[in-house]
């Protein structure tokens, strides 16, 4: 997949969100913010200015351009120096602040951006660092649909024609909401966190075998379709024979976990028998991991209640 990191490209995706302005010419716009994790320099992504762990992308603002100017001249031609000696890809001055003149000329005779926002650096680091950490995530593409159900981000996997589509047509029947069909995308957004969405290509779409491709959005309304969640549940359907059911744990069910781009995603395997009623059986699997998260254990809490039970005959 192409990332496109450019300076010129995060300029036009956060100008208006930012107020940002572009000082002088933009020279500097195809220079490429290099990936943290492949950047052999070192250097940090975003923030306020330093220069001992330099950030690519140098925020200043009122207090840093106040430490400026109560330099010595010699002080501040040694910062400024540092500033400019390659490392830095973009300057933004935000909080309302005047660009001081020598940086303005320095940046201009090295081609690297500068940036002004009427907005508080706080806001301006927030936001830039929101944006390239998202843009650098490492990403995966798996197979099943991704939907919400009650508000938790299920995903639902299984071999073909198991009847993962069929069973995402009945929950958005129930009032659940699509987030991506077939191939949903995965990014990891923290160490423990991976947000799915869904590729342009495929929004609001649905393959259901006999019917086609569903839209989703036109059929059901905008409230049946999730931009994007975070992945908190799989469900894998697996037919299975009545000998196979009984052999699974009566009190936790088969419960398993998957690691997906270092994360661990608890999994769920939801036998697939005629008679079971799929759509139940997947909401109260998502309102029972809702409850274990919140530190609800049905299963300890039976058999702590049969402990009791037992001691007091």
């Amino acid at each position: 997949m192409n990332i496109d990191a450019s300076v010129g490209t995060l300029f036009e995706n956060l100008r208006d969100k930012l107020e940002l302005q572009w000082l002088g010419s933009r020279l500097g716009e195809s220079r490429v913010i290099q990936n943290p994790e492949t950047d052999s320099a070192g250097t940090a992504l975003v923030g306020h200015l330093n220069l001992i762990h330099p950030n690519q992308v140098q925020v200043l603002g009122a207090t840093e351009i106040d430490y400026l100017d109560r330099l010595s001249e010699h002080s501040r031609q040694d910062l400024v120096n540092q500033l400019f000696d390659g490392t830095t890809d973009l300057i933004v001055v935000g909080d309302r602040q005047a660009v001081p003149e020598d940086i303005k000329q320095r940046s201009e005779a090295s081609s690297t951006p500068l940036f002004t926002s009427v907005q508080s650096t706080t806001r301006l680091v927030n936001y830039l660092q929101y944006y390239l950490t998202s843009l650098f995530a490492a990403k995966i593409t798996l197979h099943g649909v991704f939907m919400e159900v009650f508000s938790l981000g299920l995903l639902i996997t299984g071999d073909p024609s198991v009847g993962k589509s069929e069973l995402a047509l009945e929950l958005v029947a129930r009032g659940h909401r699509l987030v991506a069909d077939d191939a949903p995308e995965f990014s990891r957004t923290s160490p423990d966190t991976l947000s799915g969405h869904c590729p342009e290509v495929l929004r609001d779409f649905l393959e259901v075998r006999g019917l086609g491709i569903l839209n989703i959005r036109a059929m059901f309304g905008d409230s049946a379709i999730k931009q994007k969640r975070n992945l908190r549940l799989i469900l894998k359907l697996v037919p299975m024979t009545e000998e196979q059911m009984h052999k699974i744990d009566r009190l936790h069910g088969a419960r398993a976990t998957q690691t997906i781009l270092g994360v661990e995603v608890p999994e769920i395997t939801l036998p697939v028998a005629p008679g079971r009623n799929l759509a139940v059986l997947a909401e109260a699997a998502a309102r029972n991991h809702t409850l274990l998260l919140k530190g609800f254990d049905s299963a300890r809490l039976f058999m702590e209640r049969q402990t009791r039970f037992m001691d007091n005959s």
